[in-house]
């Protein structure tokens, strides 16, 4: 098989257009400014540049570095974009639904994410998925996508404030970064499935997964630290102003 062909896959033929209605319908009730639709049309965007693009064909019967590429984008990359899209107000709707409050609480949320990155990186789960792309594999990256939705939405929809999203934000740095660092330093390959396909670009199998490893843990500290640091600066900013109207009051 060529390593760049591109090619259709159930998250570009279904899950885009499925997207695509659900927030045709949504913006019919509750309208949104250009930037939240821009912002929701990148996250689909991301999700077809993932799987029409070479980087399938080369996740998929070649390299762990661009399956973990795929990954990331839709646990991480993709949902917050999509959330970052939602109008406020229908964010505000979907609150009034037990369901959604429990599973957007920050302490379900957030575990929720966490075990299903570890959990599909077991390598026993990794390799029967890849071996099962036409059903397990989809199941690993809708679990990735929707626990990505839930993990970004107490942060993006402002179910928490500037301070508590920076802890959640650092908790969500600290505890998934580990993976990364851990793919990159285990001396040997430990993925059966990339360990027999075949080779391109003259990397060894262990070469690809610390490759992988090392741009995973970049990216989370990236993606994650650097919304940290915003948030740390926005709840600074805060604190600021309240203390610069504490003062105004007391020099009245």
């Amino acid at each position: 098989m060529n390593p760049y062909s591109w090619s259709l896959h159930a998250e570009a033929v279904v899950l885009v257009p499925l997207l695509a209605l659900a927030y045709a319908f949504v913006l019919r009730r509750y309208p949104a400014p250009g930037w939240r639709i821009a912002c929701f049309l990148g996250g689909l965007g991301l999700i077809l540049a993932a799987f029409v693009t070479p980087l399938e064909s080369l996740a998929l019967h070649y390299l762990l570095t661009a399956h973990l590429l795929q990954n990331v984008a839709l646990a991480e990359w993709s949902p917050a974009l999509v959330v970052l899209g939602l109008p406020p107000a229908a964010a505000a709707a979907a609150r009034k639904y037990g369901a959604v409050r429990t599973l957007t609480h920050p302490l379900v949320a957030l575990p929720l994410w966490l075990a299903t990155y570890y959990a599909w990186h077991i390598p026993a789960a990794y390799d029967t998925a890849l071996r099962h792309p036409s059903t397990l594999l989809h199941l690993e990256h809708l679990c990735y996508f929707v626990t990505g939705l839930l993990v970004w939405w107490p942060v993006l929809t402002g179910r928490l404030d500037a301070g508590s999203s920076a802890a959640y934000l650092f908790a969500a740095f600290a505890l998934a970064s580990p993976l990364g660092l851990l793919l990159a330093l285990i001396p040997r390959a430990v993925y059966d499935f990339y360990v027999h396909a075949p080779r391109v670009w003259g990397w060894s199998p262990l070469t690809d997964q610390q490759v992988a490893g090392v741009t995973m843990a970049a990216e989370e500290a990236i993606v994650f630290f650097g919304a940290f640091a915003f948030y740390v600066a926005r709840f600074m900013r805060r604190d600021a102003t309240a203390l610069d109207l504490k003062h105004a009051r007391w020099t009245r």
